[in-house]
């Protein structure tokens, strides 16, 4: 039976104390779409602390930046999708490495099997000199 991994989760009051700042400024971070939260059986928001990391972007880019909620969206939608290039680069990049790698086992196998064993020369264009 899989297990599944418990996260904690705050209720709106305790996140509203622990940043100072009003439920009310909450619901309508939730409203603009900016947090979304999950909710309990009871309706109850419910905080995790990916919320919480995605509050204090929030709370850094208004309070320190003076960066309205049209601007916070923005910014958010744009960390996002960079975080998924960067994934899909970071999957691109082991994708290739493990090609190389097959290549080159695939070069070496070939070496092995010749009857006459392949010699690398320097071409025409090399700066050096042969004698």
């Amino acid at each position: 039976m899989a297990k599944t991994r418990s996260r904690a989760a705050y209720m709106i009051s305790a996140v509203a104390e622990q940043y100072s700042i009003h439920p009310q400024t909450l619901r309508l971070y939730e409203r603009e779409g900016l947090l979304r939260p999950s909710r309990s059986e009871g309706n109850t928001r419910l905080y995790t602390d990916d919320d919480l990391e995605r509050l204090e972007i929030i709370l850094h880019l208004t309070r320190d930046l003076g960066v309205n909620l049209a601007g916070v969206e923005i910014i958010l939608n744009m960390r996002e999708k960079m975080s998924e290039m960067q994934r899909q680069i970071e999957e691109f990049v082991f994708t290739l490495n493990r090609e190389l790698a097959a290549h080159a086992r695939h070069g070496e196998q070939e070496q092995k099997n010749c009857l006459i064993p392949v010699i690398d020369f320097p071409s025409k264009g090399s700066s050096r000199r042969q004698s």
